[in-house]
Parts: C-alpha cells; sequence; structure tokens
C-alpha cells in the first residue's frame, strides 16, 4: 500500500497562524510534530507500506520535503502541482505515478487529527482488502454531534463485512437537517479519505471525466524532474479541469463503498475545531505561549511572540503572531475567511506570509521597516547557500552574528566571521552561504527607492527557482 500525502489547502480559516505561504499542514498545531508529519507517523506500524506519493503547491516543495525528511521519511515522487485544480486531479497524478496499477492508494489529507490509532489501522486493513477486491473505498466518520460544516454519506444498506455500499453523499446540511441524520443512525460525516488501486481510480475516472485524464496524463508525460520533485507543465495542467474526487468520481461509481471509523477525527477547519482537540485547563482554556488569564473560560489563547493577558471573558479565540492579533467569538470562527478575503482584495501581504519566512536555505525574519530602508534577521542552514543575485533598487549592509558566512560580492569572495561585516552596493551581483557546521545568522540592512522581494534578479540557484 503506498499512502498518498494532499497538501493542496491554504487553511484560512486558522490565520493569521496558517498563511498561503505557510499554511497549517506544515504548523505543529496539535503536537510537537507538523500535521504532514503526524499524518505520516500515525501510519507507523502498518505491515507493507511503501514510500508516499505527495502532492503539494510548487511553493511548498521544500518544507513538504524537509519536514518528511525530519522523521526520516522519503518520499517516492513529490508531485508539484503549478496551479490548484482540487483533488481529483492530485489524485489522478498520484495513480498515474504508481509503481503498478495494482498499487493500492491510501489517500490522505495532510490536515487531519486522528488520536485512535489502532481503530484507523484496522479500518486501513480493512480498506486494503475491499481495494484489491475493485471497491472503490472512502472512510465515513461516525458522527459525535450533529454538524453543519461537514459533507455527508448515506450508508446503503448491503454490507461488505463491516463496510457498507455508499447510499449518496450529501453536502453540508443545515442544523434540522444534521439533527436528522444523527438520529437516524444511517449517516457519515464524508472525511476525505479513500483507498482504491490506482488502476481501478482511474478506470472510473475515464468512465466519468476523460478530459481530467487526459490533461493529467499529458502534463505529467511532460513533466521535468527537479531534485526530488516532479514539476507538472503548468500550461497543459492548466487545462486541466478542477473538480474534487467526490463529484468527479466517487457520486458516480457504482463501486463506492464506505468504512465507518470511530477513531477521534477532527479536521482541524477553524480556531474551534482546535480548541476541540487540544489540552485543556481546568476551566476549559487551551492554552499556547506566554499567555495570564485571569477569570477565563473555555477560550483558546495563542502567544506566537509577546505577552498576552486576558481578563474575565469566555468562548473566546486570541492569537498573536509577530505582525497580526485575531479575537475572535469562537462560535464564529467560521468567519475568519472573510478577514482573509478582505486582506487580498486590499493587496495586504498578511493574507499570504508571515513576518517570518521560510525558505530552502532557512529562513528571515523583517524587523523593522521603513519608506526606504528594511532590517531582515537572516538565518541561513549549515551547507546551504542564496542564490546568485542582484538588486536594482536596494543596497545591503551584512553583519554576522553568529556563524562564518561565505560572501560573493562581484569578482570577490569574502569569509566572515562574527562581529564582522559587508556592502553589498546596488547592482552588485552576490551571493550568502554558509559553509560551517552551525547556523549562520546575520542581520541585513536594506536601503534603497523599492525593497520588494520581486526585486531580485536570480543568475544561479541550488534550489530550481527562477
Amino acid at each position: 500500500m503506498t499512502p498518498v500525502i494532499l497538501s493542496g489547502g491554504s487553511g484560512t480559516r486558522l490565520w493569521p497562524l496558517s498563511r498561503g505561504q505557510y499554511p497549517k499542514q506544515f504548523l505543529p498545531l496539535v503536537t510537537v510534530h507538523t500535521m504532514v508529519q503526524e499524518t505520516m507517523l500515525r501510519l507507523s506500524g502498518l505491515v507493507g507500506l511503501k514510500n508516499p506519493i505527495a502532492v503539494c503547491n510548487e511553493d511548498h516543495r521544500f518544507m513538504m520535503a524537509e519536514q518528511l525528511w525530519e522523521i526520516g521519511v522519503k518520499p517516492a515522487v513529490i508531485i508539484l502541482e503549478p496551479v490548484g485544480k482540487n483533488t481529483a486531479p492530485a489524485v489522478a497524478m498520484a495513480a498515474l505515478s504508481a509503481a503498478s496499477q495494482d498499487e493500492v492508494l491510501l489517500v490522505l489529507p495532510a490536515d487531519h487529527v486522528i488520536t485512535n490509532n489502532s481503530a484507523f489501522h484496522s479500518a486501513i486493513a480493512q480498506a486494503e482488502v475491499l481495494a484489491k477486491q475493485g471497491n472503490l473505498v472512502t472512510f465515513g466518520i461516525v458522527p459525535t454531534h450533529p454538524e453543519t460544516g461537514y459533507g455527508y454519506i448515506r450508508k446503503d444498506s448491503a454490507q461488505l463485512g463491516n463496510a457498507y455500499k455508499v447510499g449518496a453523499f450529501v453536502e453540508k446540511p443545515d442544523l434540522v437537517t444534521a439533527k436528522k441524520y444523527l438520529e437516524s443512525g444511517d449517516y457519515l460525516w464524508n472525511s476525505g479519505m479513500f483507498a482504491f488501486t490506482a488502476g481501478n481510480f482511474l478506470k472510473e475516472l475515464e468512465k466519468f471525466n476523460p478530459e481530467m485524464l487526459s490533461a493529467c496524463t499529458q502534463a505529467l508525460s511532460s513533466a521535468k524532474t527537479d531534485l526530488d520533485f516532479t514539476r507538472l507543465d503548468k500550461a497543459i495542467f492548466s487545462t486541466c479541469p478542477a473538480d474534487s474526487i467526490d463529484y468527479a468520481v466517487m457520486e458516480k461509481t457504482d463501486k463506492a463503498v464506505v468504512i465507518p471509523l470511530d477513531a477521534g477525527w477532527n479536521d482541524v477547519g477553524s480556531w474551534s475545531a482546535l480548541w476541540d482537540v487540544t489540552e485543556k485547563d481546568a476551566l476549559g482554556n487551551a492554552i499556547s505561549g506566554d499567555v495570564l488569564t485571569v477569570d477565563t473560560q473555555n477560550s483558546y489563547i495563542y502567544s506566537e511572540h509577546k505577552l498576552v493577558t486576558v481578563i474575565g471573558v469566555e468562548n473566546l479565540v486570541v492569537v498573536e503572531t509577530k505582525d497580526a492579533v485575531m479575537i475572535a467569538s469562537k462560535d464564529r470562527v467560521q468567519e475568519v475567511k472573510q478577514v482573509v478575503d478582505q486582506l487580498k482584495r486590499l493587496g495586504r501581504s498578511e493574507a499570504h506570509v508571515h513576518r517570518k519566512a521560510y525558505r530552502p536555505w532557512g529562513h528571515y525574519d523583517s524587523v523593522d521597516s521603513g519608506d526606504r530602508h528594511q532590517t531582515k534577521r537572516i538565518v541561513v542552514k549549515p551547507g546551504a547557500k542564496l542564490s546568485l543575485q542582484k538588486h536594482h533598487h536596494r543596497a545591503e549592509h551584512w553583519v554576522v552574528v553568529k556563524g562564518t558566512a561565505l560572501v560573493t560580492r562581484g569578482d570577490e569572495q569574502i569569509l566572515l566571521t562574527e562581529n564582522e561585516s559587508t556592502y553589498i552596493p546596488l547592482g552588485t551581483v552576490h551571493r550568502l552561504e554558509n559553509p560551517g557546521v552551525i547556523p549562520l545568522e546575520i542581520v541585513e540592512i536594506q536601503s534603497g527607492s523599492y525593497l520588494g522581494e520581486d526585486d531580485i534578479v536570480r543568475f544561479g540557484d541550488t534550489y530550481g527557482r527562477t
């Protein structure tokens, strides 16, 4: 069985922690591991599991590779989507990339929480058997309350062991309807997790959406291999219809089977959902970071940077990051997406990036800025280097705080150690690299008429960036 890790979501409902360039699946929201890492770690102990296929946004490729590497997982391939086309094309790419058409694919979104691994493993074992028999299996979560934020799956009366033929996929209901679903016992939450052989899925996709399969096949045949990544052809993949696996295949096929799963599942789709799965104090508060509370109950309070104090409130979500603060009533956290939409309309960077931005060579933190200056704290991993580049509108001063820097400045190469500095004039071709064995930390002071990240002309890059 080959796990397929789907990591295309942006997680806007968990803003300001989750953002376009650093979405929730790459964050350690519930444990010390990120959600991508937890997705793989919870499969530990399954027999015959092969290296995973990961499908992600091109912008997230290095985070995906590094986070899997950190837990000792070597993916069979990481497929990069140049544009988002929903889950059906992503799964089609994985199926086309499988080692064998008889291979059972276990399709898992990268941002779920499951607390009962034993029950999950039992369901996977059953799904593998059903998949090899020609079924397209989905996992339906046994509902615990009348939830209006999930789609539902109606079980058919026909049973296959502990599984059922799918009667119907149902859209998110209103509260009255959700209560009826719960009382009937015939409905399960749609988890978005699946198991089937690569060949059977592709046969059904060809039957119901041949245009999608054709576009995916062409995009993959024209793809380029870059390091550990498969880069899909953007022009071809852009012509692919966008659709979910439910609409494209599962709602139409007569081979759909659902396995009821009661394993402490949560898709962490909102701050209230994160509060549900986070350890709480005696007053029901889930607290992370430097937080003090007085007479506060049933709230989620997160501090990334500053001391946060909360007095005399209940059922609130308070989230502080280095560049944003979000406060919401816990029963209205679904509306956080409206804030993100406003930020996008206003062209605000906070919708997409954090003040601390991650790059394949390390990260930087923009600590101060003005009309004609910006100060960054830059950390470069041992052995890593930035692209060979120049800027049209800014000059830079670099001061080494920790470690050793090898600086290319025009025709020169300069070795700098702690408390030493250099100046990069405007228009000068330059590069920063860390030849040492400890992280390199520098302070960069930029000055000029324009300081945007798009003022970079690259002449050479280890990481394939243009």
